[in-house]
């Protein structure tokens, strides 16, 4: 009987080892992705902040710029796609939507960010833009990938239509999360007007016929979670320039729009409760649940060999089990 219960333990302990590498490095990539569906808000604000006033043409200081940013899956895009491209794929349709301290628009940019949902590579097809012109992304943009690692990455700018570096800085402690900090620069550089600008007549071929240019440059920091790569904190140093041409007296420069842009704090705190919930569920699958099979799996293999060595010791025989043994019958006399 102790044999049978050693060997079925043997089996036991055999199949929970050979389950923990199959979890992390089968079961992890394939049941780790973003959700197609997934919709998120976040609200960021500068303040005090500079604005152009497009009436007069000058720079104005105000106590906030209120930006809104919002990401919408598309299902249904998201099966299009999946059908030609042979993996599961995110169609995100993003707005970020800026507004001035009264409330009115300043400008909106809409963009639609197409990627794999397991390695947030960004995926190419049909529809991928900026503003409604047609884009090719190279590099992450809003999520880093699962697992994040300590090291620099690609990261796509939506205002250049470019791509560059993105550098890993350290480890910092946020809100109680050990986090990875990134930072990126962008450097002048001239971009395209937003095709919605808040006066009419405004328009980036009417600015462009007078000759005026609009510039920008960036330093944008990230606070990343390096478990789940969602960001729980982001900042931006952001400005905004426009220069030369008929539009602007004198045919100078002005600031459309300078800031220290932050998260809003009830957002901050919203990421980080909803990044600390998904967080458990990815280390249930890289590190609870293989490291928990290894030690069950150790743990029987001493039960089985415990109970193979029991059966094997010399003594353990009827006279181990308590039970005395049978008389043995005398053997008669022999006749004289």
């Amino acid at each position: 009987m102790r044999r049978t219960a050693s060997l079925v333990l043997l089996a036991f302990a055999v199949f929970f080892t050979a389950l923990s590498p199959l979890m992390r490095w089968y079961a992890f990539p394939r049941l780790a992705k973003i959700p197609p569906s997934q919709y998120q808000d976040m609200v960021l604000e500068a303040r005090p902040a500079t604005l152009i006033d497009y009436g007069t043409m000058k720079a104005e200081r105000v106590p906030k710029v209120t930006i809104v940013q919002t990401l919408k899956g598309d299902v249904a895009a998201s099966d299009r796609i999946e059908k030609t491209a042979g993996r599961d794929v995110v169609v995100w349709d993003a707005l970020s939507y800026v507004a001035g301290p009264d409330g009115k628009m300043v400008s909106q940019i809409p963009e639609r960010y197409i990627f794999d949902a397991h390695s947030q590579e960004p995926v190419h097809a049909t529809g991928e833009m900026v503003d409604g012109d047609p884009v090719r992304r190279n590099g992450i943009e809003y999520k880093w990938p699962f697992l994040t690692e300590q090291r620099d990455y690609t990261y796509f700018d939506a205002q250049t239509r470019t791509s560059a570096p993105i550098h890993y800085k350290g480890t910092r402690t946020f809100r109680g999360l050990e986090v990875y900090y990134f930072e990126q620069t962008i450097p002048w550089t001239k971009v395209a007007l937003p095709k919605k600008m808040p006066v009419k007549g405004i328009t980036p071929q009417a600015v462009a016929k007078m000759g005026t240019t609009r510039w920008y440059s960036t330093k944008r920091m990230f606070w990343v979670d390096p478990v789940t790569g969602a960001p729980v904190n982001g900042e931006e140093i952001h400005k905004e320039e426009l220069r030369g041409g008929d539009l602007l007296p004198g045919g100078g420069r002005v600031t459309a729009f300078a800031g220290h842009v932050k998260m809003r704090a009830d957002y901050v705190d919203s990421t980080v409760a909803l990044v600390t919930s998904q967080r458990t569920l990815v280390l249930l699958l890289t590190s609870y649940l293989p490291w928990g099979f290894v030690v069950l799996g150790a743990a029987l293999l001493a039960l089985s060999l415990h109970l193979e060595a029991r059966g094997r010791r010399p003594g353990a025989g009827p006279a181990a089990t308590g039970r005395a043994a049978p008389d043995t019958p005398e053997a008669p006399l022999s006749p004289a």
